[in-house]
């Protein structure tokens, strides 16, 4: 079974949220949360698989409840804002995806076990964002965001395909790191796994060719 917690400070939208996934045979509400502070406390006590985590709360968001949590659980926040600086700012801190509270039964409990398999899982809205809105055209070809240069580094190990595992031990970091750098280059390419990041750094010129 999947042990959820859901965080937010609206009653009826917790009430809402365990009643869509009630009906999922391997997925348990084990607690709510109605505030960020409440969200740290619960979460350490019930050690929940995954967190669904209300953007904007009374007393502190979600995001910065992240950044407070032990290590284990997978966040997804779960929100009506689509705002380009609130996604990344949700993916940098380390939330396993950014939903929108329009999403459907289905797409949630597929999110939920896609969160706990380690997957980002992104609104399919926000998914299909550009990787760079504002950008324009050098050379007849798109201008990508601008990656760090540990982030293009972590690319490019994926594209030669290792793991996460191989990546931190190749570039001497810890594989929560390598995660949090594989989020924001997800975040600023506007893609939810690392096939399509890099089909579209390729594309966009950010990592090299192999032959």
């Amino acid at each position: 079974m999947l042990r959820v917690l859901i965080v937010d400070d609206h009653p009826v939208v917790r009430e809402g949220l365990r009643g869509m996934l009630l009906a999922e045979p391997d997925i348990e509400v084990v607690g709510e949360a109605g505030s960020a502070d409440e969200a740290v406390v619960v979460a350490r006590r019930l050690r929940p698989d995954v967190i669904l985590m209300d953007l904007r709360m009374p007393g502190g968001d979600g995001i910065g409840a992240i950044g407070r949590l032990e290590a284990g659980p997978r966040v997804i926040v779960l929100t009506t804002y689509q705002d380009e600086a609130e996604i990344q700012r949700a993916l940098a801190a380390g939330a396993a995806g950014y939903l929108l509270k329009d999403v459907s039964r289905p797409e949630l409990a597929a999110a939920v076990r896609d969160a706990a398999r380690g997957r980002t899982v992104l609104a399919p809205s926000v998914a299909a964002r550009p990787a760079a809105p504002s950008a324009g055209r050098q050379a007849g070809r798109p201008v990508g965001p601008a990656l760090s240069g540990r982030e293009r580094e972590v690319l490019e190990l994926v594209a030669e395909g290792l793991t996460n595992a191989e990546i931190g031990r190749r570039l001497y970091i810890g594989e929560a790191t390598v995660k949090t750098h594989l989020l924001r280059v997800f975040g600023k390419l506007g893609v939810s796994d690392r096939t399509s990041a890099v089909l579209a750094a390729l594309d966009l010129g950010l990592v090299r060719r192999r032959t």
